[in-house]
C-alpha cells in the first residue's frame, strides 16, 4: 500500500501544488486547511498518515503549536515543516521541537519528494532500532505483534493471562508460525520484563551436549571442557528460559529437566553441589507431545509439567487477514536493513500472496518478502518479484480439470459436484441466493459434518481433515460445535 502524506497548509494553492507533487511520486495524499483539522487527522489511526507536511505560519493553531501537540500524540510521526523564510533561528527552533526536515517556500516538487522519502527511510530505521532494542532488553509487548486476524485474538487473550503469572506455558503450532514472538511478548508483559530471555533450540543441540548446554559444566568435567560454563538455566536466572522444539529432547535429558523444574535447582556436569535458579519456563513444539508420550519417546510426567497452560498458534493459512500488515512490516524492516526504497506491495501482489498456502507460515512469508525486496526494480512489489509463488500459482491455474490416469481414486461424478455447488450436498458451497458462502461458514459446517460422520472420534476427524488435535478443539470451541461422546481413538 502507498504511504499516506498529510499536507497541512491554509493556502489552497499551496495545498494543490503539494498534493500534485506528492501524488505524482506515487504517494497517497490527504490535505487539511488548518492546524486543528490537521492535528485531528494525523492523530486518527484510521487515517493512516505516515508523514506530515506542515506549514509554519497559519491562522488559529500555528504550525509550531501543531508540531508540539503532534509530538505529544504521535511522537513517531515524521513532520516536515514548510517555512516562508530560511532564517537560522526558525529552522533551529522547528528542529528542536521535533521536525525531521524543513522546506523553504515556494517548495520545489523534487525537494519535497526527496524529503518525504528520507523521512520514511529514517522512520523505518528508527522503528527497526526500537524493535531490536525491545527484543534485546526483553521488553516486547503484545502491541508489537501483528495479530488482528480473528484466529489470533484468542491467542493474545490466552497469552496475556499467562503473562500475569509464572505458570509454565506450552506454545503449540506448526513450524514458522511465530511461537518465539509470542514467548517474548509474554515475557515483556510479565513481571520479568527486562530480565534475561534465553532461547534454547532443543532440536539443534547434539545429544551428547544437551546436559552441558542446559545445566552447565565445570572446567575439566569432560574432554574439551577447558573452561567453566554456567549453562542456559543459570543464564536465564531471574528471567525466562524458552525451550523451543522441546519434543526433540532425548529421554535422559528429560529426566534432569524435570528435576530442575520440580526442585528449582540444576546440577552442572562435574559439580559437587546444585545451583538454585529462579526461571520461568516457556516451551514450544510443532510435534504432538501427547502422541510422543503414548509412543514412549517423551516422559509423561514432564509433559504434564510443561503442558500446564497450552496456547495453540494458528497457521498463516488460518490468519490470512494479517498477510497485508505482515508484508508491510517486513518491507519496512528490509528497507531499513538493505537500504532499499520499496513503498509497498501492489493490489494484485497482495491477492496472490493471500491465495498462497504458505506451508512454512510467517517465516516463509518473511523470506519471500526479503527476496522480493532485493529483486524489486520499482517502488512496489509485483507478482514477478515472487517467482516461486507466482510460478506455482500459474501452474495451479493451468492444471487440467481431469484427474491423472495414475490416480487410483475414481473421479467425483458430475452430479455430486453439482450437488455441492447447488447446496444439496452435506456441506453446501452456495447459499440460497446462489452466491458462494463464506469460508468460515463452510468450515464450520464441514467440521460439524466430519464430527458426526466419524461418530465423535476426534482423533480420526483430526487425521482425516489434516489438522492438529489442539487446532480441532480450538475450532470446536470457536464455532460452539456439538460433540457427542468425544471418543478418543489415539
Amino acid at each position: 500500500m502507498a504511504k499516506t502524506i498529510l499536507v497541512v497548509d491554509d493556502d489552497p494553492t499551496q495545498r494543490r501544488l503539494l498534493q500534485a507533487a506528492v501524488e505524482k511520486a506515487g504517494f497517497a495524499c490527504r490535505t487539511a486547511p488548518d492546524g486543528e483539522s490537521g492535528l485531528q487527522m494525523a492523530s486518527d489511526a484510521r487515517e493512516g498518515v505516515d508523514v506530515v507536511l506542515l506549514d509554519l505560519t497559519m491562522p488559529g493553531l500555528s504550525g509550531m503549536e501543531t508540531l508540539e501537540r503532534l509530538n505529544t500524540k504521535r511522537p513517531d510521526l515524521p513532520v516536515i515543516m514548510l517555512t516562508a523564510t530560511s532564517g537560522i533561528d526558525t529552522i533551529v527552533q522547528t528542529m528542536r521541537r521535533g521536525a525531521v526536515d524543513f522546506i523553504v517556500k515556494p517548495a520545489n516538487p523534487e525537494r519535497v519528494v526527496v524529503s518525504i522519502r528520507n523521512a520514511l527511510k529514517m522512520q523505518s530505521l528508527t522503528g527497526e532500532v526500537k524493535r531490536l532494542s525491545r527484543k534485546a532488553e526483553g521488553g516486547m509487548k503484545f502491541e508489537d505483534m501483528i495479530a488482528s486476524a480473528p484466529a489470533m485474538r484468542s491467542v493474545i487473550r490466552m497469552a496475556e493471562r499467562g503473562a500475569a503469572s509464572d505458570i509454565p506455558v506450552l506454545i503449540l503450532g506448526e513450524s514458522g508460525v511465530g511461537k518465539e514472538v509470542v514467548a517474548r511478548c509474554i515475557q515483556g508483559a510479565s513481571a520479568r520484563a527486562g530480565k534475561p530471555f534465553v532461547t534454547v533450540n532443543c532440536g539443534a543441540i547434539p545429544e551428547n551436549l544437551v546436559e552441558s548446554i542446559l545445566f552447565g559444566h565445570e572446567k575439566g568435567a569432560f574432554t574439551g571442557a577447558v573452561t567453566k560454563s554456567p549453562g542456559k538455566f543459570v543464564e536465564a536466572d531471574g528471567g525466562t528460559l524458552f525451550l523451543d522444539e522441546v519434543g526433540e529432547l532425548p529421554l535422559d535429558a528429560q529426566v534432569k529437566l524435570l528435576r530442575a523444574l520440580q526442585e528449582g535447582e540444576v546440577d552442572a556436569v562435574g559439580s559437587r553441589r546444585p545451583t538454585r535458579v529462579d526461571v520461568r519456563i516457556i516451551s514450544a513444539t510443532n510435534r504432538d507431545l501427547a502422541g510422543q508420550v503414548k509412543a514412549g519417546t517423551f516422559r509423561e510426567d514432564l509433559f504434564y509439567r510443561l503442558n500446564v497452560f497450552p496456547i495453540d498458534m494458528p497457521s498463516l493459512r488460518e490468519r490470512r487477514e494479517d498477510i497485508p500488515a505482515l508484508v508491510d512490516h517486513f518491507i519496512a524492516r528490509f528497507n531499513a536493513s538493505e537500504g532499499t526504497k520499496v513503498t509497498g506491495a501492489g493490489k494484485d501482489t497482495l491477492q496472490m500472496l493471500y491465495a498462497h498456502d504458505w506451508p512454512g507460515n510467517v517465516r516463509q512469508l518473511e523470506n519471500a518478502v526479503f527476496r522480493a525486496v532485493v529483486l524489486c526494480d520499482g517502488d512496489e512489489l509485483r507478482p514477478q518479484d515472487f517467482p516461486q509463488i507466482s510460478g506455482l500459482m500459474a501452474d495451479v491455474m493451468m492444471m487440467p480439470a481431469m484427474p491423472s490416469a495414475r490416480e487410483e481414486t475414481p473421479p467425483v461424478p458430475a452430479n455430486d459436484v453439482q450437488a455441492g455447488l447447488s447446496g444439496d450436498a452435506p456441506v453446501a458451497i452456495k447459499d440460497e441466493d446462489g452466491e458462494i458462502r463464506s469460508l468460515q461458514d463452510i468450515e464450520r459446517d464441514l467440521l460439524q459434518y466430519a464430527i458426526e460422520f466419524y461418530d465423535g472420534h476426534m482423533s480420526e476427524v483430526s487425521r482425516r481433515l489434516g489438522i492438529g488435535r489442539s487446532t480441532l478443539y480450538r475450532k470446536v470451541r470457536e464455532y460452539d460445535l456439538e460433540v457427542r461422546g468425544d471418543r478418543e481413538t489415539g
